[in-house]
């Protein structure tokens, strides 16, 4: 299979190893071309925010598999390089090593960028993002006993840090310009909820807080950076602080698709095979954007089960293998004892039920989205079966009874099996 033709995979994150791994399980034995810009082999990515942040795991876990694994499955990887450039006609991909090699078929798995700060101050030293291992490295001298860290964005990175943050005595301060925490992809009662916890484990958050500058301290005739030394707000509040971590969301790295003449939009357009209107060319991960089966819009989806999926679609069809079924998008976060569980996508939800709402001082409940009585997504926090239930129920588009969904005298597998028929 493909034994004299080449795949370039480009981009080494969990999407591009996830793909070269899936070509040679669906048998393919030409050759696979891994290149990647960062120094380090595939790894993952959410680990960066929780527990390598932490110290709790070293690099090695972060890895998708062993080094020398890559080059015992013949996968040519290439690390500490980027694709610059695409000629469709002559099927060839530049690098700025100076190299230009020559594909059978090209996988964009390009990934994502930080969103950076627009105000000014912005490039002071201390302003960290959070992206890397290489960001991680620097961020924890930030995150030791007594440091203040100002953090902007109310995301769940910004989030996960601060938890980490507090966690090993820091003093966080989170600012959110909206007016509630993880607005873009929490209904408000679980904003409040995380909110609510935040301030109760003694994290500072400023909501409605909009950053207008940063100022630093230091430099001087020898030539040194200045330091970040306080935050200011639009509305003219200043907090002091050690550091900074902006974590304001991503862009997708979509431009080397533009250059070639391939539609973009929030990403790079692909079909349900993750193919681009070139048949030669994939695109996967948080590049790509793509028409989702449960909600039938385009969306460009920011995890990493979206980026194995889309891995494994794009691999079944340059070996022309049977693709995997769609899963239901799910997402997870670990704040403090707290682990979130997200099935499917919130947004089009008619209505929202609350599974043991009496209780959430023990952290231990579900939200339920539906649309017409149809389950499209739920958010469980410390409810593991909730969770699995009601991936189980927005897969099959099921109508769950609505008196037992909140009940929690009725076991979630009892609501599943009753929904589903079963």
């Amino acid at each position: 299979m493909g034994e004299d033709q080449t795949v370039i995979i480009a981009g080494a994150g969990q999407a591009g190893g996830q793909c070269a791994a899936s070509l040679r399980r669906n048998g393919w034995t030409g050759r696979i071309l891994l290149a990647g810009a960062e120094p380090h082999p595939p790894y993952q990515r959410p680990p960066l925010s929780k527990a390598y942040l932490a110290g709790e795991i070293g690099e090695d876990r972060l890895w998708l598999q062993p080094r020398e694994t890559w080059a015992d499955q013949n996968v040519d990887l290439r690390l500490g390089v980027t694709a610059t450039a695409i000629d469709r006609s002559a099927k060839t991909v530049a690098f700025d090593d100076g190299r230009t090699e020559h594909y059978d078929h090209l996988v964009l798995a390009t990934g994502s960028r930080v969103r950076t700060l627009p105000v000014p101050g912005a490039g002071l030293e201390g302003v960290r993002y959070l992206r890397t291992i290489a960001d991680v490295d620097q961020l924890r001298a930030d995150v030791t006993p007594d440091k203040r860290i100002a953090i902007i964005g109310g995301g769940y990175i910004g989030l996960e840090a601060a938890a980490v943050a507090k966690k090993l005595g820091a003093r966080p301060v989170v600012f959110e310009a909206m007016d509630r925490l993880l607005a873009r992809v929490a209904v408000p009662e679980l904003s409040q909820y995380y909110l609510d916890t935040h301030r109760a484990h003694g994290v500072t958050v400023e909501l409605g807080a909009q950053v207008a500058e940063i100022s630093g301290k230091g430099g001087g005739l020898f030539g040194g950076k200045k330091r970040v030394a306080t935050v200011r707000l639009a509305d003219g509040r200043s907090f002091e602080c050690d550091s900074v971590l902006v974590g304001i969301g991503i862009l997708p790295n979509q431009e080397i698709a533009t250059g070639a003449g391939l539609a973009t939009d929030n990403g790079i357009r692909i079909d349900a095979e993750c193919r681009t209107a070139d048949p030669a060319i994939y695109a996967i991960g948080d590049c790509a954007e793509q028409e989702n089966w449960l909600t039938g819009t385009r969306v460009r989806l920011e995890s990493v089960p979206n980026a194995l999926e889309q891995a494994k679609h794009a691999a079944a069809a340059i070996c022309g293998t049977p693709a995997p079924r769609p899963d239901v998008p799910w997402f997870w976060s670990d704040q403090f004892d707290l682990k979130l569980q997200t099935a499917g996508l919130v947004g089009q939800q008619d209505t929202t039920l609350r599974r043991r709402p009496a209780d959430t001082e023990a952290g231990h409940f579900s939200l339920f989205h539906l649309k017409d009585g149809v389950l499209i997504a739920a958010d469980c926090v410390n409810d593991a079966h909730g969770f699995m239930a009601a991936k189980a129920m927005i897969a099959a588009r099921a109508k769950p009874d609505q008196a037992d969904l909140v009940n929690p005298d009725v076991p979630m597998k009892d609501v599943m099996k009753a929904a589903l028929g079963r």
